[in-house]
Parts: C-alpha cells; structure tokens; sequence
C-alpha cells in the first residue's frame, strides 16, 4: 500500500504552462464565433432599424401589435393600429417591419418560393 503512496507522490513532468490554458483558449474562442459575434450583429443591425424609422412605415411591435407610423420621438413611437385608434410604444419595443415579418415565413407574396 506504501508503494502506491509514493508512486501518486511522483511529481509531473514540467510542461509548457500554455498548454493548461489552451482548452479554454479554445473554447472562448468557439464560444465568440457562435454566441457572441452573431449576437453584437443583431444588436447592430436591430440599432441600425430603429435608426432608420420614419412616418408611414408599417411595423410589428415586441406585443404583436402591427401598425403604421405616424408620429416618432427619440424614445416614442406613435402607432396607428385601426381607424382613429393610435396608441404610443418605446421605440425599443418595435421589432421589425410588415414586410420583413411577412417575407421571414417565405411566402409567395415575397417572391420566393
């Protein structure tokens, strides 16, 4: 039982310390190029859409509201949902227009098929 002891005392072959870190070099890395790269794009080009809102577009909120634009702040955006009905939404929760939510289901209408 002794000789087990001392066989378990027997110091590791001194290595390149990087080697260690390596996996987990490697896994941050995976991690960035599928989580977090895709998310900073959409984070981007979600900004880049609520830039770029104005009157008369016609957009689906996070609420499942779809509307048309007819009055836009800085932090408001006024839909109207039905004749003379208008209700106020932060700019935010607008989350894409009509006809990109149409053309995601790739119906005939956007002209794929």
């Amino acid at each position: 039982m002794t000789s087990l002891a001392y066989a378990a005392d027997a110091a590791a072959p001194a290595g390149n310390p990087l080697t260690g870190f390596l996996p987990m070099i490697l896994i941050f890395v995976v991690f960035y190029f599928l989580l977090i790269r895709p998310q900073q794009k959409k984070a981007k080009a979600q900004q880049e859409f609520l830039n770029n809102l104005k009157k008369g577009d016609e957009v689906v909120t996070g609420g499942g509201l779809h509307g048309k634009i007819t009055g836009i702040t800085d932090t408001v955006v006024t839909l109207e949902i039905a004749d003379n009905v208008k209700v106020k939404v932060s700019r935010q929760y607008i989350l894409s227009s009509v006809s990109a939510a149409t053309c995601s289901k790739q119906d005939q209408a956007c002209g794929t098929s």
